[in-house]
């Protein structure tokens, strides 16, 4: 393989893998699996079962590791686009289930607002 491979989700380089790629392989930065169909050669979203390979069972888990014995790893399998998109929405769900709020004063004003209803 001429290019180098890089993680799918991340974009981290996979250099120091050897290939072929083990089922059990995962990214060194996000721990993701790599034996996954997102990661293969045959993967393509805008075909049937999302797989230019025919005869290749269908998986419905893409970013799952599996057994297909057609899966070859592609080095254009990162999208940075698709990358960002998944930062930006795991950095949304951290705001929301974090324990501190955006702003002390936004969070303060509605409890102290409640409090002054009941205040004679």
């Amino acid at each position: 393989m001429s290019e180098s491979l890089s993680c799918f989700r991340c974009g981290t380089s996979l250099d120091h893998l050897s290939l072929p790629l083990s089922r059990r392989d995962e990214c060194p930065k996000c721990s993701i699996h790599l034996y996954v169909c997102m990661m293969c050669q045959f993967f393509d979203a805008q075909v049937p079962k999302q797989c230019r390979e025919d005869d290749a069972e269908e998986v419905f888990e893409k970013e799952k590791a599996n057994f297909c014995e057609w899966f070859k790893p592609s080095a254009k399998a990162f999208d940075p686009v698709r990358g960002q998109e998944a930062a930006d929405a795991e950095s949304r769900l951290a705001t929301l289930f974090s324990d501190e709020p955006e702003s002390k004063s936004a969070a303060e004003d509605p409890l102290k607002d409640a409090e002054d209803l009941f205040k004679s």
